[in-house]
């Protein structure tokens, strides 16, 4: 081969790495901001209430606004990737969370908060899974692209660990407004390496839109979010609770109709039949409501209960943040050793293990922290386990042409289990009282539910 054959493809490479990297870093920034901004706004539930003159219902809806949105929505946010390219539908998704982050942090009322909030969590919609979208298409080689992934999956995990505690800094220093402005300068980074790309990605055959199965979507999720938040306030026989019920039930009923009868719905009912597909989700779903709904009350209790500030709140949650990060980064290995089964298993019993130990530490507003820290790393670690354990299952359940349709239904499920767990939980601790009581019940509720899951993992994932 001739010097200049050489040179030419020493040029092709450089270019080559040099797209890979501007792609791996605008993705893996817009993610971790993306999923900051899941756990960062907990620390400052106390200081938004005072602010914005609002109840436990009201906080509920500022953190399950943008958790709800982002559910509902991840599904055809993929298919829009699809349809009009990875790299428009990231940037447009990018936009509209960096516009919103600055609509949060000037909101003077509640309901504008919200609205933000909202529109925020569609941001997020559609930069995720175009997000992915672009690294599959950079990275061609498998080992390459599973690398790549693992990094940006990292700087997700890192960022949820880091939300409380960013969150009680910025707070410290600022005030609550700050952790929502905060993302306008990744924000506008990430645009720009994004633009920097300079091309567009786009399948031979796209999916189509399903602008039905994605309206009863959002009807039947929200209105039973909403029933969830608003049921314990309003009580369960009012008669807006009851017509929330009602169209809730109906909107679920139209959906699963829908795409039983639509050959490319966005979501696949056969997907289901996979005993290891279903499982995987549902532990996916389990994880996320009883973590996330943890992480709601339990920053209510430190900081209505115990008083703390929002930096002290921050540095309470580490013993759990931490940990999680600690089990994602050994969960493949785990799995390599011990297989799904067993290790997806084990993880639900230690964290029904973990809530049983919190429920025997919190008995009174001044039980100590230190009793109350010590289950703490039991719940954090098994939750970094579970995710890429039942991630790999799920994905390994499918063929690999349907594997993005896959990863959006579980990122689906992850989502409206955080929803439904910030909803449950807020609702218990507004209905039983003293606060220690309804929390009390939140936590056998958690304990239930993950050794429920872990029966249902067992069974699911020895049929399959």
């Amino acid at each position: 081969m001739d010097e200049s054959a050489e040179a030419g493809m020493c040029w092709v490479a450089s270019d080559k790495q040099r797209l890979q990297r501007r792609v791996l870093a605008a993705t893996s920034l817009s993610y971790a901001v993306v999923i900051l901004d899941t756990s960062i706004v907990n620390v400052a539930l106390e200081r938004i209430s005072g602010a914005l003159a609002t109840d436990i219902a009201g906080l509920q809806w500022v953190v399950n606004a943008y958790i709800l949105s982002f559910a509902s929505l991840l599904l055809t946010g993929g298919t829009l990737a699809d349809r009009y390219g990875a790299r428009n539908v990231y940037l447009a998704g990018l936009a509209v969370f960096t516009l919103a982050s600055a609509w949060c942090g000037v909101a003077d009322e509640l309901g504008v908060l919200i609205m933000a909030r909202v529109l925020q969590g569609c941001g997020a919609a559609l930069l995720l899974p175009a997000s992915l979208t672009l690294i599959k298409h950079v990275f061609p080689d498998a080992g390459e692209r599973a690398a790549a992934i693992g990094i940006w999956a990292g700087c997700g995990g890192a960022a949820m660990a880091a939300g409380p505690l960013a969150g009680g800094i910025l707070i410290h220093f600022f005030d609550w407004r700050s952790i929502f402005l905060a993302n306008l300068p990744f924000g506008l980074l990430g645009i720009w390496l994004t633009w920097r790309i300079g091309r567009d990605y786009k399948p031979a055959l796209a999916r189509r839109l399903d602008p039905g199965g994605q309206c009863t979507a959002i009807l039947a999720l929200g209105a039973l979010v909403a029933v969830l938040i608003e049921g314990p306030v309003l009580g369960w026989h009012n008669l807006p609770i009851v017509a929330g019920m009602v169209l809730g039930f109906g909107a679920g009923s139209i959906f699963l109709a829908l795409q039983s009868r639509r050959k490319d719905a966005m979501l696949p009912l056969s997907f289901f039949r996979n005993g290891a597909f279903s499982g995987s989700a549902l532990v996916s779903m389990v994880s996320a409501l009883t973590f996330y709904g943890l992480v709601f009350v339990l920053s209510l209790y430190f900081q209505q209960v115990q008083g703390y500030s929002p930096l002290r709140t921050g540095l309470a949650f580490l013993p759990l943040t931490a940990l999680v990060t600690a089990g994602s980064m050994v969960s493949n290995r785990m799995v390599k050793s011990y297989g799904p089964r067993r290790l997806v298993s084990a993880a639900l019993v230690c964290y029904a293990i973990g809530f049983l130990g919190l429920l025997a530490s919190i008995s009174t507003a001044t039980s100590s922290y230190w009793l109350l820290v010590l289950p703490m790393p039991a719940i954090g670690f098994a939750a970094g386990l579970i995710t890429p354990a039942a991630t790999a299952a799920l994905m390994a359940a499918v063929e690999p042409e349907r594997a993005g349709v896959a990863a959006g239904v579980l990122n689906s499920a992850r989502q409206t289990g955080a929803a439904l767990g910030v909803a449950v939980f807020g609702g218990l601790i507004t209905a039983v009282r003293p606060f220690e009581a309804g929390l009390h019940l939140a936590l056998w509720a958690s304990a239930a539910l993950a050794l429920a899951a872990a029966l249902v993992w067992r069974r699911a994932s020895k049929e399959d």
